[in-house]
């Protein structure tokens, strides 16, 4: 497993890809931010904010559909939310019988609920894809200096950094265990492998994550044993930050300004 499989990022020679990540980064934040801050059925306002995503898109000069595949990962997170549809009063808009029950119950979907799910999907999609387009046009190591640059505390921006480097290593890890386990698993003459009931193979998916919650542990303090000794302190050395332009602040504020007047006319209507 290699590192760059989670590096999202395509170059190409955009404003955007140029633009300092800082500013991005910011902007980035600020996007989510008022798409969290956005009230329910404000359907204008997530119309706008939807076609200056594109337009961002656009600019990129990124595949559009290729952020929408990757925008397909969030989806099924953003269904947990399903059950705001019953949970909250409104008027019902339809009824639907539990099964096994004979008719006897019945979950009923609300207007109100039905535009409150609406909205968490829409907040959660233009979110995701905010946040795709700032890793599609923006390298890690750009992401992490840009948050010590914006005044992200340094242990914070340390453990991100550890993670992302190291998640492939945990990830080889359980490969190996897996393989070790295919290994000793015996395969009849139907092709079907032998094994015991679900208690029994619950036991043995246990005992891999203990395995490879040790031999974590282990090679953490091998890595952090060679760091220590090769002048690690605690900190990341980081390049000298490079002095911001005027011209990326003023995108900064102007995209950050047409935020706000999105933001005020969905709270005003």
């Amino acid at each position: 497993m290699h590192i760059h499989i989670l590096d999202q990022h395509i170059e190409t020679n955009s404003i955007v890809h140029r633009l300092d990540p800082r500013v991005k980064l910011v902007s980035a934040l600020v996007f989510i931010l008022a798409c969290a801050l956005t009230p329910d059925g404000a359907w204008l306002a997530f119309a706008a904010l939807g076609v200056l995503l594109l337009v961002l898109i656009i600019i990129s000069d990124l595949s559009i559909m290729t952020l929408m595949k990757r925008s397909i990962v969030a989806l099924p997170f953003a269904l947990a939310a399903v059950t705001v549809m019953f949970t909250i009063p409104g008027e019902t808009l339809a009824t639907i019988p539990l099964p096994f029950s004979a008719g006897k119950y019945q979950l009923s979907i609300s207007d109100a609920g039905l535009v409150r799910f609406v909205t968490i999907m829409l907040k959660s999609w233009l979110s995701v894809l905010m946040a795709l387009l700032l890793s599609a046009t923006t390298t890690f190591p750009d992401i992490l200096r840009a948050m010590r640059g914006i005044g992200v505390p340094r242990v914070l921006v340390s453990v991100i950094a550890f993670m992302y480097r190291y998640i492939f290593v945990l990830g080889d890890e359980a490969l190996r265990l897996m393989r070790a386990r295919e290994a000793r698993t015996a395969t009849g003459s139907d092709g079907r492998r032998s094994g015991g009931n679900i208690i029994w193979r619950a036991k043995v998916v246990g005992g891999m994550a203990g395995s490879l919650f040790v031999r974590s542990l282990s090679r953490s303090e091998r890595v952090y044993q060679a760091m220590v000794s090769r002048g690690y302190t605690g900190e990341m050395l980081w390049l000298e930050k490079p002095r911001l332009q005027g011209w990326h602040l003023a995108v900064g504020g102007l995209f950050i300004a047409i935020l706000a007047a999105i933001e005020a006319l969905a709270w005003l209507s």
